[in-house]
């Protein structure tokens, strides 16, 4: 019989994590969110609970949790704020994960332990001007020049890119092509690099101006000439496009359980706000329009729970996975976006104030049915897993 109640060991992560988004996250993440700057006293704390670790063995610095147990502890940090939970996201899934998965003894050895603590964040830079959802069009290039790469492009619209506590991007870019000859052409081989912070040619820009999102930290990148050492390859080379498409693949399980959190969170707040708002002489959660409003958001909160659930099992049991992530990434994207919409109604004026729980929601939302695979590359991912592929 299937049972799809937490075990006792993840329910404890779970309560862990919920106390810390009330008792830290929620009082002070309202002030960073305004004021457009990232929550360092909040990221420590999280590395000092292990948040950084939780997917990663104790032999180099983590908590020798799962994948599981970190979508756990996403849900929980969305429920509150999500530019908190797209931080833990995006240096877990996307920056230490792909050393993880695909680097060397001593490149895990040099950098997980710091970023299992949380003393640096990494990055992923994949995504271009022209190369987003089409990263096969990565213009970026990495060029041998003896011992060393030379990285020439640029990336845009990454995440923990220039924190004062960066440590590292690791870079796509493409190496060489298939067959090349004196004409250049054949199939471009991309490949991952990793480039400390601060290598000469490196620049990070000024911080984007974003919808949603204010508290975290994102950067357009260039690289004029950056050298880094061959040893800085991640993985097999011309392997890079196939590791950041299974990164991808885990990271749409994340997302999916931080929209998820995010779709609660609305639950969560238009519940409080529907008992205590009085109007016409009674609360308005006597009304049915309302009662029936958060009805709708609980179950599409529900469903998207099970959906990441099921594919972050999946994941762990070793079985194919692709399909149930794009479908979890799919509908909680999308959940979170209309109970977004929902709660912003039930609480009107309030519900349009930046100060308020759901006005944040409401900002951050959206983001979810772009980043890390749109919602349409989604639907052409499912297409393509039932064998509609054109």
């Amino acid at each position: 019989m299937l049972d799809h109640r937490l075990s006792s060991e993840y329910e404890d992560l779970r309560r862990t994590v919920a106390a810390f988004a009330q008792d830290v996250v929620a009082p002070k993440i309202g002030a960073y969110y305004e004021e457009r700057r990232f929550p360092y006293e909040i990221v420590a704390e999280m590395g000092r609970l292990g948040l950084f670790g939780l997917p990663f063995p104790e032999e180099y610095g983590g908590m020798g949790g799962d994948y599981f147990a970190l979508c756990v502890a996403l849900e929980e940090l969305a429920r509150v704020d999500s530019s908190v939970a797209i931080t833990l996201e995006a240096a877990v899934s996307l920056g230490a994960m792909p050393i993880y998965r695909f680097g060397t003894e001593e490149q895990k050895r040099e950098w997980l332990p710091r970023m299992c603590s949380g003393e640096i964040l990494g990055a992923f830079g994949l995504t271009e001007p022209e190369a987003g959802s089409d990263a096969g069009g990565t213009r970026t290039t990495a060029v041998r020049d003896g011992d060393e790469w030379v990285i020439n492009g640029s990336k845009c619209f990454i995440t923990n890119s220039g924190t004062d506590i960066t440590g590292l991007v690791t870079v796509t870019a493409v190496t060489g092509r298939t067959g090349s000859d004196s004409s250049g052409s054949g199939r471009p081989l991309i490949s991952s690099i990793i480039v400390p912070s601060g290598t000469p040619g490196f620049t990070v820009a000024a911080p984007y101006s974003k919808v949603g999102w204010n508290a975290s930290d994102t950067h357009e990148l260039s690289f004029e000439n950056v050298r880094v050492p061959l040893a800085n390859l991640v993985g097999e080379e011309g392997r890079g496009y196939a590791q950041f498409l299974r990164i991808l693949d885990e990271g749409r399980i994340a997302i999916a359980a931080l929209g998820t959190g995010l779709a609660q969170g609305c639950v969560d707040e238009s519940l409080g706000y529907a008992r205590t708002r009085q109007a016409f002489g009674r609360p308005i959660g006597a009304n049915q329009v309302i009662q029936f409003k958060i009805a709708d958001m609980e179950t599409r909160t529900h469903m998207s729970r099970l959906a990441w659930r099921d594919a972050a099992s999946r994941l762990l049991h070793g079985e194919a996975f692709k399909k149930e992530a794009a479908i979890a990434k799919l509908y909680s994207s999308e959940a979170a976006v209309d109970n977004a919409r929902e709660a912003t109604q039930i609480h009107g004026g309030y519900g349009f104030m930046n100060e308020s729980a759901v006005g944040r929601f409401w900002r951050d939302c959206k983001i979810l049915e772009i980043g890390e695979g749109t919602s349409e590359v989604q639907r052409m991912l499912i297409a393509r897993e039932l064998g509609m592929a054109s």
